[in-house]
């Protein structure tokens, strides 16, 4: 992959348009995540080809998806794949013949060899394999949501915070340039004071995948069980609840919701429809549904301010009367350079629907739509810059400040909304769950 060119657009014109985020005590409380290596250390790595050494245990469709992006990664080096489920470590092995086979995680994390681990496994493994990991001497990047049960989210972090090791989850948005641009806007003060958030994720998909034989049911379909998943809480909120705390910069202190199967009901345990509601200290609420028997709306987190709202997703803001004066949207486009240093960008993995047709004005001038061509649509969604910065971070030992307090509480807050829904009334957070949140006081 080449630093200077990758999916249509030109890095250099990528920095340009990126734009300031408030400068540089924002940087550091906003977005410390970005500060986890050096200019230097990047440029040593590049010029020492560098590159860690991972072991990949979870070879299905999430998966393959990052071992396809690590095949370009120029600080990767997939050295070894795990599964349990031999068609889909046949697949992995087809992106990586040459990776050394395991269908037992604990024989990989005996492997000298591996210095980090990609954790894409159903919800229940996530918690004890990272902890394993970790006490293995390996570096760790796992899939989200962090756990099942809170208790298991506070195990990681605390397994986490008692290792020297490089700790990472997948939570791509905060490594997505437009959001990165969006949060800088919003904390700017562009759109007012946030009134409201009203996040949702509509699709119309059963999650339901064909098994071989009836045994495999709940091995192939984990989402739709409890035993294995909290369904949509972990699976598509726990991404879209980051960016309501990250645009407020606070945590929300109840939850409450409904949960329902109004429409496939083929046996499956988990909800396909569900509304809640978080509530911050100041007042402010954040909305959440997901529907999986509609795509109508798509997916989307609408961040409304008294002066203007923000969309995030499709890239775009509006204002609730006249545009600002040129000279604040000149500030909003001074340029940042050291948070994008040796980022990596690429196409999205899909370009959500939207019922508004007000165009309003672009986050960003120049995207990349989802065939490479040049217009204003949706750039990336982070993945390959949270991969490229785990592999960095990994090679020089250097942790992302924030990023797993940020993971933490999107996992919870999934958490306590789905345990809101199960047992119809208003959750307060636990105190002793509640850790040090390092944007925030």
């Amino acid at each position: 992959m080449s630093n200077e060119n990758t999916s249509g657009i030109n890095r250099r014109d990528f920095f340009k348009e990126i734009g300031t985020i408030g400068g540089s005590g924002l940087l550091l409380t906003a977005f410390p995540w970005l500060q986890s290596c050096s200019k230097e250390d990047k440029a040593l790595m590049v010029k020492d080809k560098e590159k860690v050494r991972i072991g990949f245990i979870g070879t299905g469709s999430r998966g393959q998806y990052h071992l396809n992006n690590l095949l370009t990664n120029p600080f990767a080096d997939v050295i070894a794949l795990c599964d349990n489920y031999m068609p889909h470590l046949k697949e992995g092995s087809a992106i990586f013949p040459n990776a050394k086979l395991y269908t037992d995680y604990r024989r990989l994390l005996d492997d000298k060899n591996v210095q980090a681990v990609m954790i894409a496994t159903p919800l229940n493994e996530h918690a004890h394999m990272t902890i394993e990991a970790l006490a293995a001497g390996k570096h760790v990047f796992c899939e989200k949501a962090m756990g099942m049960t809170l208790q298991e989210c506070l195990d990681m972090y605390n397994a986490h915070k008692k290792s020297d090791r490089v700790m990472f989850i997948g939570q791509q948005r905060l490594y997505d340039p437009k959001y990165i641009k969006a949060m800088g806007m919003i904390h700017s003060g562009l759109i007012g004071e946030i009134q409201g958030i009203r996040a949702y994720w509509y699709r119309n998909n059963n999650w339901r995948r064909d098994v071989p034989s009836p045994d495999l049911e709940r091995k192939i379909n984990w989402r739709l069980y409890k035993a294995t998943s909290q369904g949509l809480m972990t699976e598509l909120a726990a991404h879209q609840l980051q960016v309501g705390n990250w645009a407020l910069q606070m945590l929300p202190e109840t939850v409450m919701g409904c949960g329902d199967i109004t429409y496939w009901k083929d046996g499956r345990e988990v909800y396909d429809n569900v509304s809640l509601i978080y509530r911050y200290p100041n007042g402010v609420k954040m909305t959440y549904e997901s529907i999986i028997s509609n795509k109508f709306l798509g997916l989307e987190e609408v961040i409304l301010g008294n002066k203007g709202s923000m969309q995030p997703e499709k890239g775009r803001y509006y204002f609730e009367d006249v545009k600002p004066a040129p000279g604040i949207m000149q500030l909003i486009n001074q340029i940042e350079h050291k948070m994008f240093d040796d980022a990596f960008f690429a196409g999205p993995t899909w370009v959500p629907e939207t019922a508004n047709e007000d165009k309003g004005e672009p986050i960003m001038d120049k995207m990349v739509s989802h065939d490479g061509a040049s217009s204003v649509g949706a750039l990336g969604d982070g993945s390959i810059e949270l991969e490229t910065a785990f592999c960095q971070s990994a090679i020089s030992g250097k942790d992302a400040p924030g990023l797993l307090e940020e993971a933490y509480y999107s996992s919870t807050l999934s958490l306590l909304g789905e345990l809101a829904m199960d047992e119809q009334r208003i959750i307060t957070f636990p105190e002793e769950y509640k850790i040090p949140y390092l944007n925030f006081a």
